[in-house]
């Protein structure tokens, strides 16, 4: 982000700028070294000339120095030069290390008191310097400068060292130079007591080295805010320059006037205060311009950087990838989009052509594009597939120019959407359309399509067989049309209410449904119906089918199934046969044939008179329906009967019955025997597995009869053991009555059958309240009870059968 803001706000350094520093610090760099060998040719040579550059007492330039001069000049030459190889820069580290250690080990010289025997290593025996305290020891100000500087060249040829650091460096190098060119311009002996004492070729040496080391690098630190193209920069040099040449001609001139006599040394220092504050006055008032163009700018190029930061931002934020070129091709800014897309930086794309940039396919694409096209004003737009770098992807490629205020176009935007999803959706619905249309037409039946209004819209070529009207005319038409006129009122009213419903399910109607043909003949149909919700309206799907064989086939079934029905009737009575009226016992009973069978079951009951005041009452069920389990019935029907009239007990009976049973294949019977005693007013049962039966004394409330209840018939049998029936006698008042039934009654899915059989003896109860036990009772008592416990008998899928006995009351 920061390079494209550097790139936005067009502050690039300037190169012929950064040139010009370049060579200047290349060459200030030779100049030192080129005065490090002159002093060191003095001393292998002997020209004492070469030394020093003034005659007389001046100091002379010590060969440490000039050695170090040498070193640390050709490493900042090599610095400044730009990219260095491995062997230049070791060549340029080593230079500076050199110089850095004379100068190092020098001040530790002054530092610890002591002579390393460095200061004569070169040359021995030449004269010995008053101030230095030690023959050929440089000054401490020459040595401090040399290991500073030796530090900065070291620190330029090490790119990970900051730039700042080698320029800040370097200005101290050269600031010590000026101390000792100032107080030889100013004829000041006494600068040496501050340690500035040098020869002339140092200071001025030092000052190169001081120039060079700062302008080494000069697109970076200090030296960066000087060079740099900015408006500032020229205004900062100038600054700089002012202040390096006015203060020194100003104290030279006040100097003069004092040497002459002109005024005292009061009045200098006074004329040079006001010369300085009319100089930096002057100053002042000719940069305030520049400073104010410098603020119109700056406050422009912000403006003008905020203005291209909400356009990035934008564009960014557009999920479009977005390119600007100028006219000649160039990328001008790309969104972060277009970087996704292409897998390209933004700083690898602008500024560059897209031959150079884009892959071989995207560069056909964008020169297939003619650019003059939009920089007349032309938007071009195309939709294609590109093979990107993220892939094959669908675009949508816009191409418009951008104008400059007076209309002239001077570059041209390009807006590509990725459309693959879209693409893709519609290749889904055509595929989908073709697939619903071929199973549209693959549907065996005549299917139409309609509005919620009963129009028309869609018809397979079924229709043309069914209705005789080719698919295509039937469509805008209303479905009605399809019906017979007599019958049009009752199909519309169907279909209205049908689509009036809240959440109308798919459904099948073929109840007195018929089409019309072309050719006017009618037939019955049965019709799908289905909704779907498409958009704000529903659309009704009708599958129509011809059934007029079906019926009749079903007429014929219907008639056979009725002959079959009332055969499997007069046979399932014959066997259970109509049970015996007795005056002294009141009955009524109740028999409903599974719905699943056709009206046959393993249900029976018989009333057997025993004697004048005893009576015995069986009821049993087979397990199974149809034949089969009638079949078996009427064997234990006719078998019980035969046994009870023997004057048996009951569990002797039940005995021989499980005994008949087991010799059956596969039977389980349920059955319970009862032997009513009038005149004892008792009952004795024995129950093989039976319901329990419910009495209900005169006095009420109804209850079951205690009793064990046994294994079912047959049970024995399967099982190889033998559980004997066990039978008890309970009281049983005169005016009680006694019901008994088989499971079809009391059992259902889901229910608890103890419910139930407390919901029979609470019926019962409440049916017999207050009212005599009389046959008509009875039969109403009965009724009662099935349409109680059995709501819906046509849906009833177990027989059941219900017998309630009555004894009558004593007479008194």
């Amino acid at each position: 982000m920061a390079s494209r803001r550097q790139q936005v706000e067009g502050l690039p350094f300037h190169e012929s700028v950064l040139a010009v520093a370049r060579a200047v610090a290349q060459g200030a760099s030779l100049l030192c070294a080129l005065l490090g060998a002159v002093g060191l040719s003095g001393w292998i040579f002997g020209i004492d000339v070469l030394k020093t550059a003034l005659p007389g007492g001046s100091p002379v330039m010590k060969p440490n120095t000039a050695v170090a001069l040498l070193a640390v000049g050709l490493s900042l030459f090599l610095a400044a030069r730009g990219p260095m190889t491995r062997r230049t820069t070791a060549v340029a580290r080593a230079a500076a290390g050199l110089a850095a250690l004379i100068g190092g080990l020098t001040l530790l010289e002054y530092v610890t008191g002591t002579g390393l025997g460095i200061d004569q290593l070169l040359f021995r025996g030449h004269s010995v310097r008053l101030v230095t305290g030690a023959p050929g020891r440089m000054a401490p100000s020459v040595a401090a400068a040399l290991t500073i500087g030796g530090a900065a060249s070291l620190g330029l040829s090490i790119r990970r060292v900051p730039a700042w650091a080698s320029q800040i460096t370097g200005l101290s190098v050269l600031g010590l130079g000026l101390l000792r060119l100032y107080g030889l311009a100013y004829d000041a002996p006494e600068m040496e007591s501050f340690g500035a004492y040098m020869a002339l070729p140092t200071a001025l040496a030092l000052v190169l080295l001081g120039i060079a080391a700062f302008l080494a690098r000069p697109d970076e630190g200090p030296a960066g805010l000087l060079m740099n193209a900015g408006m500032m920069s020229p205004l900062g040099r100038r600054l700089v320059a002012t202040n390096l040449v006015v203060p020194l001609l100003l104290g030279w001139a006040v100097l003069a006037g004092q040497d002459a006599g002109l005024y005292g040394e009061r009045l200098g220092t006074a004329l040079l205060v006001w010369g300085h504050v009319t100089v930096f006055t002057v100053v002042v008032f000719v940069t305030l311009p520049v400073g104010r163009r410098v603020e119109l700018a700056h406050a422009r190029a912000e403006w003008q950087v905020r203005q291209n930061e909400l356009l990035q931002a934008f564009m960014d934020h557009t999920p479009a990838a977005v390119f600007i070129t100028d006219l000649d091709g160039r990328f001008l800014a790309v969104n972060s989009r277009f970087e996704e897309n292409t897998c390209l930086p933004y700083e690898q794309v602008v500024g560059r052509r897209a031959e150079d940039v884009l892959p071989i396919d995207l560069v056909r694409h964008v020169g297939s594009y003619d650019f003059d096209t939009p920089a007349r004003g032309t938007a071009v737009q195309r939709e294609e597939r590109l093979l990107l770098p993220i892939g094959p992807r669908d675009v949508l490629t816009t191409m418009f120019p951008l104008t400059d205020p007076a209309d002239r176009p001077y570059a041209v935007c390009g807006v590509v959407i990725d459309v693959t999803e879209r693409v893709a959706a519609q290749r889904e619905v055509q595929r989908s359309h073709q697939r619903f249309r071929a199973l549209l037409e693959s549907a065996p039946d005549a299917t139409l399509i309609t509005d919620g209004d009963g129009t028309i819209v869609m018809a397979n070529a079924q229709v043309k067989r069914l209705f005789g009207h080719r698919p295509d005319d039937l469509v805008g038409t209303k479905v009605a049309d399809l019906v017979p006129d007599a019958r049009r009122r009752r199909h519309s009213a169907l279909l209205d209410a049908y689509l009036r419903r809240r959440d109308p399910q798919p459904i099948v109607l073929d109840r007195d449904l018929y089409g019309l043909h072309r050719d006017g003949d009618e037939f019955p149909v049965e019709v799908s119906v289905s909704t779907l919700q498409a958009e704000e309206e529903a659309v009704m799907f009708m599958a129509v089918r011809d059934i007029t064989e079906r019926r009749q086939t079903e007429a014929e079934r219907a008639g056979r199934y009725e002959q079959q029905r009332r055969i499997a009737y007069t046979l399932q009575h014959s066997l259970m046969g109509e049970p015996p009226r007795l005056p002294y016992l009141a009955s009524a009973h109740r028999y409903l044939a599974s719905v699943q069978d056709p009206g046959v079951g393993g249900d029976w009951f018989d009333i057997i008179p025993l004697d004048a005041h005893r009576t015995g009452i069986v009821i049993g069920d087979v397990m199974g329906r149809g034949l089969e389990a009638a079949a078996v019935m009427g064997q234990l029907r006719a078998a019980s009967h035969a046994l009870a009239r023997t004057g048996t007990t009951p569990s002797r009976l039940m005995t021989g019955l499980d005994a008949f049973v087991s010799d059956l294949a596969d039977q389980l019977v349920t059955c319970v025997y009862l032997v009513i005693d009038q005149e004892a007013h008792e009952v004795t049962l024995c129950s093989a597995g039976h319901m329990p039966v419910i009495a209900r004394p005169p006095d009420g409330p109804a209850h079951l009869l205690p009793a064990p209840v046994g294994v079912p018939l047959g049970v024995n049998e399967l099982s190889g053991t033998a559980v004997p029936f066990e039978e008890t006698t309970q009281p049983l008042p005169p005016g009680s009555t006694v019901a008994l039934y088989t499971d079809g009654l009391v059992e259902r899915p889901g229910t608890d059958i103890e419910v139930q059989i407390d919901v029979l003896a609470h019926t019962l109860d409440g049916a017999l309240k207050s009212a005599p036990a009389d046959p008509g009772t009875l039969d109403a008592t009965a009724a009662h009870l099935v349409g109680t416990l059995i709501p819906d008998t046509a849906t009833h899928d177990d027989d059941v059968t219900l017998l309630l006995l009555g004894l009558p009351e004593p007479q008194g």
